[in-house]
């Protein structure tokens, strides 16, 4: 794989959200290039503690970040998003690139959420992360539904996995190293440390989780 001068990847950024979005508001490098290396900086730290070779080379410690891998490329459009809007960018460019995340990688994931430093998008097609409170190690794959009950909100541990197609909605306290089975649904309920979690709230059961998941340096 050919190594990708980071200025490469913020000129495709640049010209994706411009050529998008083709109104009058151009956006020009310039004038965000603080939060291109906020959400950069961001971004490499993050893939610094995933334990997968597409992410890290363990031997040369060396971080891999692919803007032709979409699960890469979502998470730093994740980052410059939330970047710009820590950095009072107008709103107009924080919603264009949210939009632009949605539209490659089909996932909403909006600027204003706090997601933690270091979590892991596992092809994350179809995924709605809303304003929970999240902790470092999460791990989200597609499809997954995190999102409010009552005006309620999720929160979580650290070492949390949410498998394909689950959702944690409400009033939920995730705790250490718990997980959702594929296709579960957790509503307004806790969910103990070491525990994982299937089924819905009329039909569920749970099994004790002995090791941490693997992901991670």
């Amino acid at each position: 794989m050919r190594k990708i001068n980071k200025n490469e990847i913020f000129d495709l950024v640049i010209n994706q959200v411009n050529y998008l979005f083709n109104d009058k508001y151009k956006v020009q490098k310039k004038n965000v290039i603080s939060s291109l290396n906020d959400a950069y900086e961001r971004t490499i730290n993050c893939f610094s503690k995933i334990d997968n070779p597409y992410y890290y080379d363990k031997k040369k410690k060396f971080v891999l970040f692919n803007y032709l891998n979409s699960d890469q490329f979502s998470t730093f459009l994740y980052f410059l998003s939330n970047s710009c809007f820590k950095r009072n960018k107008p709103k107009e460019l924080c919603e264009k690139i949210y939009y632009l995340n949605k539209i490659l990688n089909s996932i909403d994931l909006f600027y204003e959420v706090e997601m933690p430093d270091i979590f892991l998008l596992v092809h994350p097609v179809g995924t709605v992360l809303g304003r929970a409170n999240y902790s470092d190690y999460l791990i989200v794959y597609q499809g997954v539904n995190v999102g409010s009950n009552k005006n309620k909100y999720p929160k979580f541990s650290k070492y949390v996995t949410l498998r394909p197609s689950s959702s944690v909605l409400g009033n939920c306290s995730l705790e250490l190293n718990s997980e959702l089975a594929t296709g579960s649904i957790l509503i307004d309920k806790n969910l103990k440390k070491n525990t994982i979690y299937f089924g819905n709230p009329k039909d569920f059961f749970l099994k004790k989780k002995k090791e941490f998941n693997n992901n991670w340096i």
